[in-house]
């Protein structure tokens, strides 16, 4: 196992780092930086600017546009946007969608969405979890009638991250209740959201913030040939969408950041006559949290180093890394609310009033509400445990 990288390697490193610093947009960067609000013209601007470069979707074969990356550059790139304060890319056609429709779409499917996705044309989102129907994915009810040449869907998605801004879903739907085992009968679905029949209804986080919604189906007909794969067969295609979306839910990048962000401030925050971070108790929290996030990037590239051998896509354990990273995550904005005190307060209207200090202090409890989900979405933490578990451990 080899977990340094090589000249090359370091040479990439360095040519995304120099770019990033050239080219990432100053107001974006202050805007994550602050943890403001990225309206729809802010993500998709940043998308632009990186599919205008070619590197917008790394993972992809270089002949649906992909930069011929292997897998030791696509994680580079990725840890060096997140410190760099890059806005994220919004993962649902990029690197969710699209990855099945490159493994299980037809030529027809790849040359009428790809394009789009890459270009940033169309905005998807994705129809998962269903009210009672979250972790437990294989519950879900909303239901799939075929008749003639088109679907009828009725039912309920919840959670449904951006769907306000999505011109596309991609859907879980069950198109057979007969079976025995609730996996089977579930078929993956591609649905226009201007179809006639949806409704998508705000809600509102903890933090103020409009991200996620309701989304309700009523008797909308979708096109046979936006079944992607074989009928009653998505939950194949579903495991090895969330393969793709638990890599990615470690972001060392992000946290290497935060972590940086968090002993800066704390160094200048002075109790009882001495800095926060001469503290040996906080010291000792952060130390530990940092020790954490170490171990996370070595687990990261024993994956990368695992799928440069051997090509093929993570296994069950890759639910390590969405386990600690999140977890990672928490921590940081926890330690971060400590080092604030009695200063972080929920208003987010006072982002951007004062100087750079002031605005991260508005802005903090927003983020560490919002944060707290991050171990439940792309399956809870405690059904990662259980799959480590049964797949991994073979207990």
């Amino acid at each position: 196992m080899d977990l340094n990288y090589s000249t090359e390697e370091l040479a990439f490193r360095d040519e995304v780092r120099g770019w990033l610093n050239a080219n990432l947009p100053a107001d974006l960067r202050d805007k994550m930086s602050e943890h403001a609000h990225l309206s729809k013209d802010d993500l998709l601007r940043w998308h632009r600017i990186l599919a205008k470069k070619g590197w917008v979707a790394p993972a992809w074969p270089e002949e649906w546009g992909g930069p011929g990356w292997n897998v030791v550059q696509r994680f580079l790139f990725e840890e060096e946007c997140g410190y760099a304060g890059a806005p994220p890319l919004v993962p649902f056609g990029l690197a969710m969608c699209a990855p099945v429709l490159l493994r299980f779409g037809t030529e027809a499917q790849k040359k009428k969405f790809l394009p789009g996705i890459y270009h940033g044309e169309v905005f998807w989102c994705q129809g998962y979890s269903e009210p009672g129907s979250g972790s437990d994915l294989a519950s879900l009810k909303t239901r799939a009638v075929r008749e003639g040449d088109h679907y009828v869907v009725n039912g309920q998605k919840i959670w449904t991250t951006l769907a306000h801004y999505a011109d596309w879903i991609f859907c879980l739907v069950r198109t057979d209740s007969t079976s025995a085992v609730r996996q089977e009968g579930i078929s993956f679905l591609l649905i226009d959201m201007k179809t006639p029949g949806i409704t998508v209804r705000p809600l509102i986080l903890m933090d103020g913030s409009h991200e996620v919604n309701e989304v309700f189906f009523e008797n909308v007909k979708v096109p046979a040939e936006n079944l992607v794969f074989e009928e009653g067969k998505g939950w194949t295609v579903a495991k090895y969408l969330l393969g793709f979306e638990r890599l990615n839910t470690g972001r060392v990048g992000v946290s290497k950041r935060e972590l940086v962000k968090l002993k800066s401030f704390a160094a200048k925050q002075m109790r009882n006559g001495r800095s926060l971070m001469d503290d040996v108790r906080f010291r000792d929290k952060v130390s530990r949290v940092e020790v954490e996030l170490m171990a996370l990037e070595l687990t990261n590239l024993r994956f990368l180093d695992e799928m440069r051998r051997t090509g093929q896509p993570p296994g069950a354990d890759v639910s390590m890394l969405k386990i600690k990273g999140t977890e990672i995550q928490q921590a940081l904005t926890e330690l971060m609310v400590q080092a604030v005190g009695p200063m972080a307060q929920p208003f987010k209207a006072m982002q951007g009033a004062f100087d750079a200090e002031a605005a991260f202090t508005a802005s903090l409890m927003p983020r560490y509400c919002s944060t707290r989900k991050t171990t439940i979405y792309a399956g809870s933490n405690e059904i990662q445990r259980n799959i480590i578990s049964k797949m991994t451990l073979g207990l």
